[in-house]
């Protein structure tokens, strides 16, 4: 795994740091007669280092807020929040010689804990999950867009099947479909095989008999359909491999004109489940921010709090 020079330098700074309060602390704590506690002069500046590692951390939301500011590089920021976020932790446990005191410095500790254990798993995810997306979604679109892609996709394949089975009876235009989909084209050109070519549908005038054509409009309007209405991994067109033998079976019941449109609709289901798995991914990669975020801003007034309280009594 490369690590850049930013991460690097950052990583090796937050370990200079930790040895050197750690070896402050071994002293302190061995010369104390009771016990370290967080009113004495050492263990109040470490307290003031660790919440002024809090607020530097906190101090990236505000950044990511304000565009105009260009303090320093974005990168730099982020691995400054990582680590001396992470810093912060074991600092504010010197603070109070692993002695989490009152209700208050307890739910302090306890939150901050769980802030620091959140802002790691969301590293790992944003470490991970990119990753994962190369290789699972090699459709990526604009997640903003999914529902409109969505819409172009069951379009898509309604103007397919309708090349060949006649109408659907599904009371959608095109035209109306497009203009919900906000004006985009299609995403692919369909084709249905006649005497060993390929040809657009768009071209194609043949229209296969009820008989021929019923297993295909059986299968799309009872199952492909409402699939690309509302996509769910739990289906079975939203697993790969059973998704695969149903459109395997269905090619064997259709008559060889047809099974270029069947390969497509399997293209457009394998694309729907692409896109759940990119909206699942992207849950993962946001959703832990609505545990983190809050929890931070919590522990960085209830920090004030408690330095205000201490200080005054």
């Amino acid at each position: 795994m490369r690590i850049d020079k930013t991460q690097r330098g950052w990583a090796i700074a937050s370990l200079a740091m930790m040895m050197v309060f750690t070896g402050v602390y071994a002293v302190y704590a061995a010369n104390v007669p009771d016990r370290p506690r967080g009113g004495s002069a050492i263990g109040l500046t470490f307290g003031v280092i660790g919440f002024g590692f809090m607020l530097f951390a906190a101090l990236l939301g505000a950044r990511k807020r304000v565009p105009t500011w260009r303090i320093g590089r974005a990168q730099a920021w982020m691995r400054g929040h990582l680590w001396l976020g992470l810093l912060s932790l074991p600092v504010i446990l010197f603070h109070g010689g692993f002695h989490f005191g009152g209700t208050l410095t307890s739910v302090l500790m306890w939150l901050l804990i769980v802030t620091v254990l959140s802002g790691l798993f969301g590293a790992a995810l944003q470490h991970y999950l990119p990753r994962v997306m190369t290789i699972d979604v090699k459709l990526e679109t604009i997640y903003d867009e999914i529902g409109n892609v969505r819409v172009l996709l069951r379009e898509e394949a309604d103007r397919g099947v309708e090349a060949l089975c006649g109408s659907l009876g599904l009371g959608k235009s095109a035209k109306e479909e497009m203009q919900r989909a906000g004006g985009f084209t299609a995403a692919r050109a369909m084709s249905v095989s006649k005497g060993g070519a390929s040809v657009a549908v768009a071209t194609e005038t043949v229209v296969l008999t009820d008989e021929a054509s019923a297993p295909l409009r059986t299968f799309y309007l009872g199952e492909m359909r409402p699939f690309l209405e509302q996509p769910r991994r739990g289906s079975r067109l939203g697993n790969a491999d059973k998704a695969h033998n149903a459109f395997a079976g269905l090619r064997t019941l259709m008559p060889e004109p047809a099974h270029g449109l069947v390969q497509d609709l399997e293209d457009i289901c394998d694309e729907a489940r692409q896109l759940v798995r990119q909206e699942q991914l992207h849950r993962w990669l946001h959703g832990w921010l609505l545990v983190h975020i809050p929890i931070s801003m919590a522990v960085i007034v209830l920090g004030a709090v408690h330095a205000v309280v201490a200080l005054r009594y």
